[in-house]
């Protein structure tokens, strides 16, 4: 029951399209048919409101952390479901036929909400790769790998399944970017290609 509970809870929070609200809300349109047509903040830059996007960043990150710090709260042996859930959620909303985001805010909110650490090099990695490279996809990719490696070097290898998981989903949804890196076409953030 804990566990069953822990999961719907984790993805109602995580299911919130934070993205998509606050495109139509604002005016700038249905966001699903700008870009690549994700709800997540890479997209929302697309409409040329980066002040929108940082605030989808926020939002996006701020649930998953939230579904997390609530499980802790309620159901502390099923947390790793509760942030399961929140990025099923988030890439797979009931609400938008099942096609979300990417997970990648998401997926470091929870990092932040099981154990800092892990967040701390979830968000280095991140904005590390991203600084160098101004690709998007490479830095939250690297930063979904590097966090079931943090939870086992940091002394939280209890954690490193679901995020070994999670990881592993966070790479499928990126399948098309990983083709384009390999190729040399994969966009910079400042484009306005497909992501």
């Amino acid at each position: 029951m804990e566990w069953g509970l822990a999961s719907l809870f984790g993805y109602a929070f995580g299911s919130i399209p934070f993205g998509l609200i606050l495109t139509r809300l604002t005016g700038a349109g249905d966001l699903r048919a700008i870009g690549s047509g994700n709800i997540g903040a890479t997209n929302v830059l697309r409409t040329g409101r980066k002040g929108l996007a940082a605030a989808t960043l926020l939002l996006d990150m701020g649930k998953g952390l939230a579904a997390v710090l609530l499980a802790w709260r309620f159901w502390p042996e099923a947390v790793s479901l509760a942030a399961l859930g929140a990025v099923l959620g988030h890439c797979f909303p009931v609400w938008l036929r099942f096609r979300g985001g990417k997970g990648v805010a998401t997926l470091m909110g929870i990092s932040l909400g099981l154990a800092w650490p892990i967040g701390l090099a979830y968000a280095v990695t991140w904005l590390g790769v991203l600084a160098v490279t101004r690709i998007s996809s490479l830095g939250g990719m690297s930063a979904a790998v590097v966090a079931p490696l943090a939870a086992l070097a940091t002394g939280h290898a209890g954690l490193a399944p679901v995020l070994a998981v999670l990881a592993v989903l966070v790479l499928w949804l990126h399948r098309a970017n990983i083709a384009r890196l390999r190729a040399g076409t994969e966009p910079r953030v400042g484009s306005s290609a497909a992501s």
